[in-house]
């Protein structure tokens, strides 16, 4: 029998690591970024075009390369990161593998400029599906810029299983977060199809996180901080209130590498016990320190994952410190029964010097003066003359006269009427009650029927909205007051690109720029204190499926408004409300489900219950 097993030809096994090292143009972007980092850049700008798959280039102001390291740093398992099997448990870099350029080359057309502060002359090579095309001396700055073109052009299957344009830039951004955050004293510069989408300057971790998320983020930051001879601890959690029910905001990062934890992230979760609704997910941005021998990263492809070798002491340690956080700085409540609350003083007043009340008193005061002096506080009564006395007989002739308005009044009555039931409803079929204010209940002819109050109003509203947005003729209810919120740029920019269908349901925006929004008219189904919400909602659904434009991102608009507007469970109708609920369920074209496809009502036989007491 002939030999059957081959060694693969360097460009399939380059294809092949590919898979697991770039998975989509974001992949692309954190390998770059983490080289420009590794080599010790302090100002590093990305270009963006069609989300990463025409163009994904970054350029740093690091060390460079010369002309030996540029043409190796395309092979594979080639590192200056790692000279021994040892050095991979003491690791202070990003990258140490070596695959992630020769994989990036194998799929892209990948052209390299760089130059070290000691050459005068710099290097510029052209790759192509891991072929080196040219490799000639250039007149190039200090420091690399790498751009990677035409992403997955060799193998098309690939190219097919990305994502549209906005969720493929979603992915890109939070690659870019997760990098910048971690780097605070590094100034990074973000660009997209020509347009400036972040230029974050060299900070603290403080500034940085105003800096992604906008300048309301400011005040809902706690500090976080704790030392040990195990972990150390720095960063920032959220105050309760500003929980949100996705999971957007949660970083952890371990010696400044961004990681994925479920684990470290149900100690913060179990620290917000009590503080926080349920199914509602704290925020946090964590940097944590340990010894580099104590955790092994290279257990996952895209080195998000690592392992400790003690986890339960940092679990511990991360929960005690977030919770003593919460405490110090009066988040979490103290149990304490003999202290009165209204003694505490807030934090930011806590350094504040006290300052001597003023009390006026005015001496000149007397309540009996029939007329009260400018300027001071009177109770506004004025006593009638005494002829007005005639005015309350007017329109009472003789005794015999029957008084205006006082004919429809009904009197008590005790007659016994030998009914078990006074209301009358019940006999023609249309009375309804709520079952623990979640559903409604309401008798048919042969049995009853079962609503789910939330999933009725959520048809009611999404057939509504969705009619709105299609017919251009919602009705908006104008505010005294304009809405002013805030929200990070690229929040910002998701809401101008869906603005036209938002004023379609109603909304209608004076202004939007940076980071801001001013809405001066909201739907007449909406209440203004639910606006924030239902918008953050909105974006948070936005940034996890991005249909295309047309009628797919009409239809998910208006699930997520009907969602945010619908009834809540726990809120109690009355009998009217109860029964317009139920006729606009049966007015729409659809009853029988919710947008989700969940079903609505349900229907049980007068035989079904004949069987229960068998």
């Amino acid at each position: 029998m002939s030999d059957i097993i081959q060694l693969l030809p360097d460009h399939v096994a380059n294809q092949i690591a590919a898979g697991e090292v770039v998975q989509r143009p974001a992949s692309v972007v954190k390998e770059l970024l983490e080289n420009a980092i590794d080599a010790k850049a302090t100002s590093i700008t990305l270009v963006v075009k069609d989300a990463g798959k025409t163009l994904v280039q970054v350029t740093d102001n690091g060390g460079g390369m010369s002309i030996t390291d540029a043409r190796l740093s395309f092979e594979r398992h080639a590192t200056s990161k790692i000279k021994s099997a040892e050095d991979l448990f003491n690791l202070h870099t990003k990258g140490f593998r070596g695959e992630a350029l020769a994989s990036i080359a194998a799929i892209a057309h990948v052209e390299l400029k760089t130059r070290t502060e000691d050459s005068d002359i710099g290097t510029h090579l052209t790759i192509e599906g891991s072929k080196v095309i040219s490799q000639d001396p250039a007149v190039v700055p200090k420091g690399t810029t790498i751009s990677v073109k035409n992403l997955f052009y060799n193998i098309p299957a690939r190219r097919n299983f990305l994502k549209s344009n906005p969720v493929e830039t979603r992915h890109i951004i939070d690659e870019f977060h997760r990098v910048a955050l971690a780097h605070p004293s590094v100034a990074f510069q973000m660009l997209h199809n020509g347009s400036d989408v972040f230029n974050l300057p060299a900070s603290n971790s403080r500034q940085r996180i105003v800096n992604i998320f906008g300048s309301k983020t400011n005040e809902k930051l706690v500090p976080v901080t704790e030392e040990t001879e195990i972990l150390k601890i720095e960063g920032f959690v959220l105050k309760p209130e500003f929980g949100k029910k996705s999971r957007g905001e949660q970083f952890f990062f371990v010696n400044d590498r961004f990681i994925k934890s479920p684990y470290l992230h149900h100690a913060v979760s179990s620290a917000f016990e009590g503080l926080m609704k349920s199914g509602v997910h704290p925020g946090y941005f964590l940097f944590l320190e340990v010894d580099p021998h104590s955790i092994d990263i290279n257990i996952h492809p895209t080195k998000t994952e690592i392992k400790f070798d003690d986890e339960h002491s940092i679990y511990a340690m991360l929960r005690a410190t977030v919770k003593h956080s919460l405490g110090q700085f009066n988040i979490a409540p103290v149990l304490d029964f003999e202290r009165d609350k209204g003694f505490d003083t807030p934090y930011e007043y806590s350094k504040k010097s006290p300052t001597a009340p003023s009390v006026e008193v005015d001496r000149d005061f007397n309540p009996f003066k029939d007329k009260p002096k400018q300027g001071n506080i009177r109770f506004p009564y004025k006593r009638e003359q005494a002829s007005s006395w005639e005015s309350l007989y007017v329109g009472l002739k003789d005794e015999n006269t029957e008084v205006s308005g006082l004919g429809d009044i009904e009197f008590e009555s005790e007659e016994v009427t030998g009914s078990l039931f006074e209301n009358s409803d019940l006999e023609s079929g249309q009375i309804t009650f709520q079952l623990q204010n979640k559903y409604i209940v309401s008798p048919l002819k042969n049995g009853m029927m079962i609503v789910h109050q939330n999933l009725a109003h959520q048809r009611i509203l999404y057939e509504e909205l969705l009619k709105n947005i299609t017919v251009k003729e919602a009705v908006s209810q104008q505010l005294l007051f304009p809405l002013e919120l805030h929200f990070s740029k690229p929040d910002v920019d998701i809401i101008e690109k869906i603005r036209e269908q938002l004023e379609n349901t109603g909304f209608v925006f004076s202004e939007l720029k940076n980071e801001t929004i001013e809405i001066s008219g909201i739907p007449v189904l909406i209440m203004e204190s639910h606006v924030v919400n239902l918008l953050q909602q909105l974006v948070n659904d936005i940034k996890e499926e991005v249909p295309d434009s047309g009628f797919s991102q009409n239809d998910m608009l208006a699930k997520s408004m009907a969602a945010g507007m619908a009834i809540k469970t726990g809120v109690s109708l009355n009998k009217e409300e109860r029964e317009h609920l139920i006729n606009q369920l049966f007015a729409c074209k659809e009853p029988t489900v919710s947008p989700n496809n969940k079903p609505v009502f349900t229907t049980m036989d007068v035989s079904d219950f004949d069987r229960k007491f068998m």
